[in-house]
């Protein structure tokens, strides 16, 4: 990332993006927004896991052929999946074809509707870990940004997960995690997108844990 605008734009935003179109809707109109669907939840938690080793902008242009092989990320569905599956997403040439990670999204699968009994959503755990605004940089310029790879709150919500039996969940993956689905707002203070992101995460309504039985 870098607070420099895209050479061929009139628009300042972070410059990951570069000038590939699907990034910069990506950057645009996803990263950094506030999600609460548990199945786009656990496609991200899933899709980042995948990412490790590679860039995001490989497993995005793969983004469909995943959603294909996984059924929608449907983690009821998925946690169905059995040995011909793991063959057929191994066969599968518009994916990542590795087998650790496919069988680690299908096992997450399973966690996730533990954790929905548990919490009553995954969105209502998952959004518990969001960090107060002071444990949040004052500046988030390139040089802040480029020191944070991970944090209190995303190694909180791994070691959370790992104790769940989740795998490919590390602080570092869940910190990336945290800035796609808006739990934190890493854009750049010059990127005209950071501010979008801010009133939304604004009006956002934050999902809560069900009760459990006899809690007054």
């Amino acid at each position: 990332m870098d607070d420099m605008a895209n050479p061929s734009e009139t628009i300042r935003r972070c410059t990951w993006p570069g000038e590939h179109a699907d990034y910069i809707a990506y950057h645009d109109d996803e990263w950094g927004r506030p999600v609460r669907d548990d199945i786009r939840l656990f496609e991200k938690i899933c899709l980042e896991g995948f990412q490790s080793g590679l860039s995001w902008l490989t497993i995005l242009r793969k983004r469909e052929a995943f959603r294909a092989g996984f059924a929608g990320f449907d983690f009821r569905r998925v946690a169905t999946f059995g040995e011909a599956d793991v063959a057929r997403l191994l066969a599968d040439k518009g994916i990542v074809r590795h087998q650790g990670k496919i069988r680690s999204t299908i096992n997450n699968a399973k966690r996730a509707i533990d954790l929905v009994e548990e919490a009553g959503s995954l969105a209502a755990f998952i959004w518990s870990f969001e960090p107060k605004p002071a444990a949040r940089p004052d500046r988030f310029d390139h040089a802040s940004l480029m020191t944070i790879t991970q944090s209190e709150a995303s190694t909180a919500l791994s070691k959370a997960l790992k104790k769940r039996g989740w795998s490919f969940v590390g602080p570092t993956t869940m910190y990336a995690f945290m800035q796609s689905v808006g739990i934190v707002n890493d854009h750049l203070d010059t990127c005209a997108f950071r501010d979008a992101c801010e009133r939304d995460r604004a009006v956002f309504t934050r999902p809560t844990a069900r009760a459990k039985e006899g809690t007054p």
